[in-house]
Parts: structure tokens; sequence; C-alpha cells
């Protein structure tokens, strides 16, 4: 009678599986590397649908997948840097909050003046906060911020009673790479703006 005969792995097999695995690695080392650049570029948070795009994959669960394994190592490092995961499943990357003051003074032309940016944070803060109020901390002037910001939609009013409430848009997130949950937020906000989101009379600015 025959014996059988051993069955091992060939030369051949195993170098074939160490190919794949090889493969692999480069592609998920790729995938990353363009979420990095994606988000770095974009300047805003990123949600899935737009993440699977970037990578050439129509699987979430697999951009998801990624982008938490680069929130991962950003957690790891000791640098100025770091990426969120904020609701609705979008991701930014962004300037850690106790950063800002440092370096916003680099920034070539900004957007909205000290004035306007001095109310908009007031109300991000005190947020939902009645204009009455925002006018009695932030004077007079504050009615043309208000226009102005509610024409970049980064604020909205609704009706309060007798007056009209005010709170930030999920634009107003967007636009300043901050996050939505409204704790985290006005946590990043105490640390940026300091005093200018003390609920008390302010000079005109």
């Amino acid at each position: 009678m025959e014996k059988p005969k051993d069955q091992q792995p060939t030369v051949e097999s195993n170098s074939e599986a160490e190919a794949k695995e090889l493969v692999s690695h480069e592609k998920e080392t790729h995938c990353l590397a363009l979420l990095e650049a994606a988000l770095y570029v974009a300047g805003r948070p990123l949600d899935l649908n737009e993440l699977c795009q970037i990578i050439g994959s129509r699987s979430k669960k697999r951009a998801q997948k990624y982008a938490e394994t680069l929130l991962q190592t950003y957690n790891a490092r000791a640098t100025a840097l770091e990426i969120l995961a904020l609701k609705d499943e979008r991701y930014v990357l962004q300037v850690k909050a106790e950063f800002t003051p440092l370096i916003k003074k680099l920034v070539n032309r900004p957007l909205l003046s000290s004035g306007p940016l001095k109310t908009l944070s007031y109300i991000a803060y005190r947020q939902p906060i009645s204009q009455k109020r925002v006018i009695e901390v932030r004077g007079q002037h504050a009615y043309g911020h208000i226009k102005q910001l509610k024409d970049m939609g980064l604020i909205a009013s609704e009706r309060s009673g007798r007056s009209m409430a005010l709170r930030t848009t999920d634009a107003f997130a967007d636009y300043f790479g901050l996050t939505q949950d409204t704790s985290v937020l006005k946590r990043d906000l105490k640390k940026i703006f300091g005093e200018i989101v003390k609920d008390k009379p302010q000079p005109s600015s």
C-alpha cells in the first residue's frame, strides 16, 4: 500500500502569500496617505462618501477603518495637529485648540475682522442666546456683525418668545474646522478666545 505523501506548503505558495500580504500593506499605506492629503487640502470635515471617492472604494466601512487608523496615528504623535471624528461620520484634520492663539497672526487674510469674529465667538459659546443679550454685551455695532454672520451662513436666528435666539449653524463648525459637539466646541472656544466669551459688556470693537 502506497504511503500518503506529506502535505507541506511549497516555497511557491509561501511566496504568493507573502506577496499578497505585501500588496495589501502597500495598498493600506497608500490609502492612508491619500486620506491624510485630502483632509489637509480640504481644510474642512469630509464625510465617508467623500473619503470613499478619494480611496476609490464603495465601502464606507473600509473608508471609516482607514480614517480611524489615521486618527489613532495622530493621537499617538506629539504634534500640533489632530484628526477628529465628528458627528454624521465626518473627519477633520486641524490645529489643536491650544495652538490656535499662537499662530492666528500668521493667517494672511482673515475672513472676518476682529469685531464680527468676537461677536461670533460670543454667540457660539453662549448659544442659544437672545439677540438682545448679544447687543447688551457686544454693543450696538453688533447689529451689523449679526447681519454679516447671517449672510455668511455662520449663524441662524429662531423665534424664542418675544425675542430672537441666535445659534451657530453646522456651516460654522465646518468653516473653522471645529467639532459640532457643543460641549467640546465651547471648551475649545474658551481656550482660544478667553475673555471674549465672558458674559459681561465689552468695549466696542
